[in-house]
């Protein structure tokens, strides 16, 4: 893991992922969109510490932006995901 940030909402240091900070990249997604997705985004659990902070981005034409995260001391973004859907 090589870049993380501190989340006001959460109280905690988000760290991401080397295969996180690769799907950045590949979908086009800034790290000020990362930081603004786990301040404004909803969580939902998927599993004990696992879940997906999700958020619409109005400008963005591929619009529900999800990360995969990790819940703990710190909270690790796993993967990063666009045209995502709640299910």
């Amino acid at each position: 893991m090589s870049e993380y940030f501190y989340s006001e909402k959460l109280g905690k240091n988000v760290w991401l992922t080397n295969h996180a900070i690769e799907a950045m990249a590949k979908r086009k997604i800034t790290l000020p969109e990362v930081k603004k997705l786990i301040e404004l985004g909803d969580y939902m659990d998927v599993e004990a510490g696992h879940g997906w902070i999700y958020y619409k981005f109005s400008e963005r034409d591929d619009n529900l932006m999800c990360a995969a995260v990790v819940m703990g001391k710190a909270i690790i973004i796993k993967t990063l995901m666009i045209r995502w859907r709640v299910r």
